[in-house]
């Protein structure tokens, strides 16, 4: 009788959720984050550790992560990372499949809303194109770190204002790009209603510029206020994903996964 060991890649709230399922069910896991926020988001900040499994931190391309899949002897993969990094989700399929182990993608649902006041774009690219088209001057960024480099390159004119992680990666990727203390909201969510709306009140942007994120990025308390104020805000599409390979499932409530997970005990039982 032996039992199945997952690895989990992550480094957002949701998939600490599916972390603490596996953890319901004593099913070992080890969890994968490429960056040290990710890292501090799942040891805690108040000393006491968000998850129980073993934690791994730093990128790993395709070889990288068979080669550990292999020594660890994984049954399983799950994929909780961001959906918006998308070579790290291909690299996870590659990885997964050439190695013939079931992955299952695990992605809370989008949260959808109208109003005269948003775009929708496809990509940063198209974000920073309908921003100097509209002749915003004033932007409010809260797509996070990793394309700041992207906005500085492309928006050069613009008042760019940055609501990032207070990590020290990110204040030097920040630093190296220019962003001084003016430009930069230091700040790990998630972030109510009435926070985002004092802030906007604040900082006075002429355009929010956001990622559709779901609930668990707190998506609708960040656009209610902005619309409220009468705020422009771009929001960025989830990427329609383009992966060569199959996911043994698509997941996107905890209750389908906590089924998975407990038939994925009884399999490995009987084998």
């Amino acid at each position: 009788m032996s039992s199945p060991k997952l690895l989990v890649f992550g480094g957002t709230s949701d998939s600490i959720a599916v972390c603490r399922e596996l953890e319901q069910l004593g099913i070992h896991y080890t969890f994968s984050v490429a960056t040290d926020a990710g890292r501090q988001m799942a040891q805690g900040s108040d000393g006491k550790p968000c998850i129980q499994g073993e934690l791994i931190v730093g990128r790993m391309d395709v070889a990288q992560m068979q080669q550990w899949m292999t020594d660890h002897h994984i049954t399983h993969v799950i994929d909780a990372a961001h959906p918006y990094a998308q070579e790290l989700r291909q690299n996870i399929m590659t990885a997964s499949i050439g190695l013939n182990l079931p992955l299952v993608r695990f992605e809370r649902q989008s949260q959808h809303i109208d109003h005269e006041l948003i775009t929708r774009v496809e990509s940063v690219q198209q974000a920073c194109e309908e921003i100097k088209s509209q002749g915003w001057q004033k932007v409010l960024l809260t797509t996070g770190s990793k394309d700041l480099g992207t906005f500085c390159q492309q928006l050069p004119e613009q008042n760019l204002i940055a609501r990032v992680l207070p990590t020290a990666e990110v204040m030097q990727q920040c630093e190296a790009l220019g962003l001084g203390v003016d430009n930069l909201i230091a700040m790990k969510g998630p972030f109510s209603e009435a926070l985002n709306h004092a802030l906007y009140q604040t900082v006075a942007p002429d355009v929010m510029v956001t990622k559709e994120s779901g609930q668990a990025g707190g998506f609708l308390e960040k656009m209610r206020p902005c619309l409220e104020l009468g705020i422009a805000c771009v929001v960025i599409e989830r990427p329609q994903p383009v992966l060569s390979g199959e996911y043994h499932a698509v997941l996107s409530e905890l209750s389908a996964c906590q089924s998975l997970f407990t038939q994925w005990i009884g399999t490995q039982e009987h084998e």
